[in-house]
């Protein structure tokens, strides 16, 4: 299987992706690609591209909203491909089996480009294939993979394109990827036009960020109040000052306070603090690392500290947290137990 001819690539009569659909894989990821290529094809007026569904069975996954798509392959029977994509979603740690991995490795072996949408990235990481490439993966699971995987020099951008990886986050980002790629194939004239098709108000780049604090939330015309969200996301090992921040994004420090009091509801201080015990069960919950590492990499000082602020966000303490989860988990490898 994956016989490869000299150069099976450039024999290939249009280009072919497959995607490789792990369980509970997100729908709107892999849709958002796929349809990207279908509409090339409709305004070009020519099968340019071809794309298949494969699992490491043969048999559909079954999605992370309970459906499912046919026709789907074994990966035995790809045939050749310009790109195998990973196609993840939630519980993407348990659908790598040593299966999977052995696959992409193989995959690797026979020099076949490799790519991901969404949390598909993982399982090239956990493969050893993303070491040393500037790789993305959604931004709920970027703070916990750094963390695990330090050889891979992961982006908050929507996609990354290094040598013969591509990688993207989740949502309609795999879209943008899809077009960029298009765009490099057809010509800078058909990348828009599927743009229209789409109702797209702009195509991104691979220069925009996957996720920018509050944007979402209070619109685009608010730039300090981002630039001050912005700041505390980067800043949430050693935290700034709000007189910092302020002087940061060039305004006052009663700005700031006016702009988050009456745009989102909270003080800043509050705001930041929210967002560091955030950043905390996520790792909490995606790592093995101790309640005491969290801590500092969140910023607090200590342990108990750490737990005060967290159980008057969440209700309980970080170690219940944890405990809670994996009640009916097999056990993080590694993970060192801990009261706090």
């Amino acid at each position: 299987m994956y016989e490869r001819a000299q150069d099976p690539v450039s024999q290939l009569p249009k280009h072919r992706y497959v995607f490789l659909t792990l369980p509970n894989y997100t729908m709107i990821a892999l849709a958002s690609a796929v349809d990207a290529l279908r509409m090339a094809n409709r305004v070009t007026k020519r099968d340019v591209y071809e794309w298949t569904l494969a699992t490491l069975d043969g048999k559909p996954a079954v999605a992370s909203n309970g459906l499912a798509m046919a026709p789907t392959i074994s990966i035995d029977a790809m045939g050749p491909a310009n790109i195998v994509f990973v196609v993840g979603g939630v519980q993407v740690e348990q659908a790598t089996t040593p299966a999977l991995l052995g696959t992409l490795r193989g995959l690797a072996q026979r020099h076949v480009p490799l790519g991901a949408l969404c949390t598909g990235g993982y399982a090239l990481a956990k493969a050893g294939l993303l070491d040393k490439y500037k790789a993305v993966i959604h931004w709920e699971n970027m703070s916990a993979l750094r963390e695990e995987f330090p050889r891979v020099i992961f982006s908050d951008q929507l996609f990354a394109i290094d040598r013969d990886r591509y990688t993207c986050t989740g949502g309609v980002a795999p879209l943008d990827l899809m077009l960029h790629i298009i765009n490099e194939h057809q010509g800078r004239d058909i990348a828009p036009l599927i743009s229209e098709q789409f109702i797209l108000d702009r195509i991104r780049n691979d220069q925009d960020r996957q996720h920018i604090p509050l944007q979402a939330r209070v619109g685009l015309f608010h730039e300090n109040l981002i630039e001050a969200a912005a700041l505390m996301e980067a800043n949430i090992e050693e935290p700034l000052s709000l007189d910092e921040i302020a002087a940061l994004v060039g305004v006052s420090r009663r700005q700031i306070e006016r702009l988050f009091k009456r745009y989102v509801g909270q003080v800043p201080t509050k705001y930041y603090l929210d967002m560091r015990l955030g950043r905390a069960r996520e790792l909490l919950l995606q790592t093995a690392m101790s309640i005491m590492e969290i801590a500092v990499a969140c910023g607090f000082q200590s342990p108990p500290h750490f737990s005060k602020c967290y159980r008057n966000l969440f209700g309980h303490t970080p170690s219940a947290e944890r405990q809670g989860t994996r009640l009916n988990m097999a056990p993080v490898v590694g993970e060192k137990q801990e009261v706090v």
